[in-house]
This record gives structure tokens, sequence and C-alpha cells, in this order.
């Protein structure tokens, strides 16, 4: 058997390995597939409403920003459904895998700035206070980029140090660990 490109602790073929990680992307996808689905419903109901006509006009121009994130953000993570779906039988989950990585990563990018834009919108309208919207919705954009790229970031680079430190199974390469 030919075994995958040497992940620890798995002994699988590449398609084996596409396999498993088509289903957990997929896994990964359907709760923010929903929410960015929900997310996008509820927007499209607010320019339906009497205030809506009484915004300024950069209000109405960040609601109109916001949707179209919001479009964007359901299209890229309902993507790999329909990539799927048309290449299914053909022999290129290796490829599928590949793309809907990208799709999946673009719908996360636009959720986050669909998000803080759509807060954004929420409280300037509600508070009052532009200054005071800015800032809320900066840092929950920065809450966003800090636990959803950053802490990924840091916890791989302490994984990638410890292994280089340490065989596959834990014992110790020249040197006590963890340090004292």
């Amino acid at each position: 058997m030919t075994t995958n490109d040497g992940a620890a602790g798995r002994d699988e073929t590449p398609q084996e390995r596409a396999d498993r990680l088509w289903t957990d992307m997929l896994q990964e996808v359907r709760v923010c597939q929903t929410g960015a689905q929900i997310l996008f419903g509820f927007l499209i109901g607010v320019a339906f409403t009497p205030r809506f006509a009484a915004l300024p006009d950069f209000d109405k121009n960040l609601y109109t920003a916001t949707m179209i994130l919001g479009a964007v953000a359901t299209g890229a993570l309902v993507a790999p459904v329909a990539f799927h779906r048309l290449l299914a039988g053909h022999d290129m989950k290796l490829e599928l895998v590949h793309v809907a990585g990208h799709l999946i990563a673009t719908g996360l990018i636009t959720l986050a700035l669909t998000i803080a834009a759509a807060l954004l919108l929420l409280l300037r309208t509600a508070t009052g206070s532009p200054a005071a919207a800015w800032i809320i919705s900066s840092i929950v954009l920065l809450w966003f980029t800090t636990s959803w790229l950053v802490l990924p970031q840091v916890v791989l680079r302490r994984t990638a140090a410890r292994q280089a430190t340490t065989g596959r199974n834990g014992e110790t390469c020249g040197r006590d660990w963890p340090p004292r």
C-alpha cells in the first residue's frame, strides 16, 4: 500500500487521505455555512423596513457592502458542495479538496467581514455613536482575526517546534522536554 506524505499516525493512500480530508471539510463548513445563510437572510429583510429609507447615505452604502460580503461568503461556503456535485465520479478528489480549502478560507474571511460590517451598521444605527460603533466592530474583527488565523498559526508553530525536539512518539531528541 502506498502511504501518504508522512502525516503522523496515518497509514492511508492519497485517495483515502483525500476522502478523509473531504469529510472533515464538509463537517467544518456545515457550521459556518448555515450561519452565513441565516445572517444573509436577515440582512435581506433590513432593506424592506420603514426605517431603512431614513438611513444616511453612508449607512445605506455600508448596508450594500455588507450584503455583497454576505453574498460572497454564502457563495464561497456553498461552492464546495456544487463543485463536488460537478466533479463526483471523475476521480478528482485531491483537486476538490485543494480548491474547496481555498473556497472555505474565502468564505470564512468574507463571513468575518460581513459580521463586522453588519455589527458596524447595527451599532451606528442603535447607539448613535459612530466612534463607538467603529471601535467595537474593529475589536470584533480583531477577535476573528486572532481566533481564526493567528491562534491556529501559533499552535502550528509550537507543535512544529515540539516535534523538532521530540520524536513522533514523544521521546526527547537530545534535550529534556518539557523545558524546566
